[in-house]
C-alpha cells in the first residue's frame, strides 16, 4: 500500500487502535491449541462477571453488546475459573479493587481443591500466576485477580499429582505469565487432554515457569484473528479479555 493510500484510509477510518494481542494455532506432542498472546504494556486486560444489572453477563457477545455501549470492544476472551451454579466464583475474585470472594486456601473436591492451586494478578502493567500460599505470603496489591486450580506449573515443575498416562481427557484452558509479568499466554486445547499433556505444553513449549488451569469442559475462547468465538451451552461465570476502543 503506498503513503498516499494508507493516508486516504487513515482519513476514512480514523486511527487504528494499538492491538498488541496475538492469536495462533500451534501443535504440541500430537495435541492442537489455539493461544492467544497479551502483552500487558500495551493490552488492556481484565475481568468481567455482573453486569450493572446484578445478573451474569455470562457470554462473550454479551459482554462485548454492553462494552459497545460505552464505546468500546472486547478483543481476545476466555472463560476465567470455576464457579457455582449461579455462576459466583468458586475461589478469589477481585474485580477492579471490589472482593467478591475471599481466597480459598484448603484442600477440597474437585480440580479448585487439587493443592496446590493459585491465583492470576492483575495489577498496573503486568500479570502474574502466583501459587495461593505465595500469594498469601506476599500479598500483592492486585487491580483484579482470579482463582483457580490446580496450577499447571509450580517455579517450572509441573504438579505433583499428574499423571503422564492419565486417561481423565476433557478439552482444557489455563493461563502462563513470563518472568517480568509483560506477557499473559492463554491456551485452549483443541482436542482433549489430561492435566500431564497440557501442563507440559505450558512447560516445555511456551517455556513458561508458572501456570494455572482454567477449567475443562466447559473452555472457550474469543479469538477474532482466528475467527474464533465459542458460543457453548450455557452461561459463564468469570470472564477475562482485552478491552479496545471501538
Amino acid at each position: 500500500m503506498t503513503k498516499l493510500a494508507s493516508l486516504i484510509l487513515l482519513m476514512v477510518l480514523g486511527p487504528v487502535p494499538l492491538m498488541a494481542e496475538t492469536c495462533e494455532t500451534m501443535s504440541f506432542k500430537e495435541n492442537s491449541f489455539d493461544i492467544c498472546t497479551v502483552d500487558l504494556t500495551q493490552d488492556t486486560l481484565e475481568l468481567f462477571l455482573y453486569a450493572p444489572d446484578g445478573s451474569p453477563y455470562g457470554y462473550f457477545n454479551t459482554l462485548n453488546a454492553a462494552l459497545e455501549t460505552k464505546g468500546k470492544k472486547l478483543g481476545f476472551a476466555m472463560n476465567a475459573g470455576m464457579y457455582h451454579d449461579d455462576r459466583a466464583p468458586v475461589g478469589y475474585y477481585l474485580e477492579n479493587g471490589s472482593e467478591l470472594q475471599r481466597v480459598i486456601s484448603s484442600e477440597g473436591p474437585g480440580n479448585f481443591g487439587l493443592l496446590p492451586n493459585g491465583i492470576l494478578c492483575l495489577r498496573g502493567n503486568r500479570a502474574d500466576v502466583i501459587e495461593t500460599t505465595r500469594f498469601l505470603s506476599q500479598n500483592p496489591d492486585c487491580k483484579s485477580a482470579t482463582q483457580s486450580g490446580p496450577m499447571l506449573v509450580i517455579d517450572g515443575k509441573l504438579h505433583p499429582r499428574f499423571l503422564k498416562h492419565s486417561t481423565s481427557r476433557y478439552v482444557r484452558n489455563g493461563v502462563g505469565t513470563s518472568a517480568d509479568g509483560t506477557q499473559a499466554i492463554f491456551a485452549i486445547s483443541n482436542n482433549t487432554i489430561n492435566f500431564y499433556d497440557f501442563a507440559l505444553f505450558f512447560r516445555d513449549h511456551l517455556k513458561l515457569r508458572n501456570a494455572l488451569y482454567l477449567d475443562g469442559n466447559i473452555s472457550r475462547m474469543r479469538a477474532p484473528s482466528l475467527s474464533r468465538n465459542d458460543l457453548g451451552f450455557g452461561a459463564l461465570g468469570p470472564i477475562i479479555g482485552v478491552v479496545t476502543e471501538k
